[in-house]
């Protein structure tokens, strides 16, 4: 009955964590802008590289062998592509774990470096054996920057604008893929995909030039009880901190942590477990979305009737649309929630999908595929976010990583779907149909996330 006034302060401080989501309250954190921009910024620069990588296999498929003895199938091809994304998988799943035992930054930095290096290499290989081993060590470093990024993101961002930032930063992914495109459609047909793929190991200079700039993130820091770091990053920011600035806000955070499960094992306790299976789900199904449609679309219309150029400028209005979505429906979703917004796009993905192969003129299919594009890469975004968001920040980046890593299996499957239903000579609706599928699997996927009680929603 006579508590002191700082034990109610603490228990205050405690049950406000509790309520959001088993964190500080985010008023006790003041960010300066400029440093929110500076993350922000970085971050968009490595997935704006990390969405080159990604975007390049498709845009070159059709000439892969251009300039090369290489004979290779429809399947083979996408056997190619699955590779790659098999090496991602591993890497989403290992460096999100790392990242919240070692850090973001090391991780994000290391990730992008290697996956850099690693398409150099691709340029250079005598072999199809070599250019496979190259994608797929490049893809462990692709799989590791989501995960980072999205933590590093999140945790330097205004509560109320954590969704935007995070389709900010994701709207590089739609950049890179729109650079591929512009170039293939210059280079391609004269210089051959060696040169694209030799572009793509730029970022190992964008590596060395803002790793001095890019700081560790302080949820982090606090997380893994590192309280002197914390300061130090905090005093050189000029951010404040309540559990910095006090004894009652450090005690409050040794104890939130002192209890706590291993990042993985957090992923299912009773509290989360269901969310856990249904983000797994969703992403399964909205990356096989993804990278069928991005691997095959411009071949699908090839077989439809469009010149090689019209197919990769389809390959510009997906990607173009996806970064416009993604803004517009990240801002959204910061107000109204991110359950009822991602499962709509992925219900407008599917329907655009199942009217593509019926579109009347050059208008119509460059609408259906806009939409197409806001639905399923840019909606991957918004997924992206709502993961994120959604786990506290000791298994944050675990959270994301791990999601990501098991839809890396969908990520696989969509390529080689894509290159079964060709080889065996599906009638071209059935290929639009089959992804449509994923598409609505993934609506009902995030339908059955429960509501949570942290600030994401």
């Amino acid at each position: 009955m006579n508590m002191s006034s700082s034990s109610r302060a603490e228990v205050t401080l405690q049950r406000s964590q509790s309520e959001a989501g088993h964190r500080l309250d985010p008023a006790s954190v003041a960010i300066p802008t400029r440093v929110t921009v500076r993350v922000v910024a970085i971050c968009l620069a490595m997935i704006l590289a990390e969405g080159y990588d990604v975007a390049i296999y498709g845009a070159v498929l059709p000439m892969l062998t251009h300039g090369t003895d290489w004979s290779l199938s429809a399947l083979q091809l996408g056997a190619i592509a699955s590779c790659s994304l098999a090496g991602m998988m591993i890497g989403a799943m290992g460096a999100g774990t790392l990242s919240d035992m070692i850090g973001r930054r090391r991780m994000l930095l290391g990730s992008a470096a290697l996956f850099s290096a690693m398409m150099a290499a691709a340029a250079l290989a005598p072999t199809p054996a070599w250019f496979v081993v190259a994608r797929i060590v490049g893809g462990l470093g692709l799989g590791g920057v989501v995960p980072t990024a999205a933590a590093l993101t999140v945790e330097y961002s205004p509560p109320g604008r954590r969704s935007f930032n995070y389709a900010l930063i994701y709207t590089g992914y739609s950049l890179g893929g729109i650079l591929v495109a512009l170039l293939a459609m210059n280079w391609l047909p004269t210089h051959g995909w060696r040169l694209l793929f030799g572009v793509g190991a730029a970022p190992l200079i964008l590596v060395a030039l803002t790793a001095r700039h890019l700081p560790e993130s302080l949820e982090f820091l606090l997380a893994r009880k590192r309280m002197a770091e914390a300061r130090s990053v905090a005093q050189a920011l000029g951010i404040r901190h309540s559990a910095l600035e006090n004894e009652t806000g450090a005690r409050a955070v040794h104890a939130m942590n002192a209890e706590k499960a291993a990042p993985i094992r957090a992923l299912f306790d009773a509290s989360t477990v269901r969310a856990t299976l249904a983000f797994w789900i969703a992403m399964f199904m909205g990356l096989l979305l993804l990278y069928g449609l991005s691997t095959w679309l411009p071949q699908l219309m090839r077989k439809a009737g469009f010149p090689l150029g019209s197919s990769l400028a389809l390959l510009v209005m997906l990607n173009s649309t996806a970064a416009l979505g993604s803004l517009l429906g990240g801002a959204v979703a910061d107000r109204l929630g991110s359950k009822c917004v991602v499962s709509v796009l992925y219900l407008l993905a599917a329907a655009s999908l199942c009217a593509l192969p019926f579109a009347h003129g050059t208008l119509q299919t460059y609408v259906l595929v806009g939409i197409a594009g806001a639905g399923t890469i840019g909606n991957t975004m918004l997924l992206g976010a709502y993961i994120t968001r959604y786990y506290p920040p000791r298994n944050r980046a675990t959270g994301i990583g791990w999601a990501l890593g098991i839809g890396r299996f969908g990520a696989i499957a969509g390529p080689l779907i894509g290159g079964a239903l060709a080889q065996a000579g599906a009638p071209l609706p059935w290929n639009f149909y089959a992804f449509a599928g994923a598409g609505l699997a993934a609506a009902l996927a995030v339908l059955a996330v429960p509501r949570q009680v942290a600030d994401s929603e």
